[in-house]
């Protein structure tokens, strides 16, 4: 097979995998720091 690769493959399927956990992610941090300008809870607890 010409120019046949596995690691262009991999390449392609690493990087939709790579987005869609970074997308994930961002998701969770914006919550995390919305939820500590809010505040709320006891910080020394």
């Amino acid at each position: 097979m010409a120019g046949h690769s596995k690691w262009a493959n991999t390449r392609h399927r690493k990087a939709a995998q790579d987005a869609k956990r970074g997308k994930i992610f961002t998701k969770i941090i914006r919550e995390l720091v919305t939820a500590a300008k809010l505040g709320g809870g006891d910080p020394d607890a």
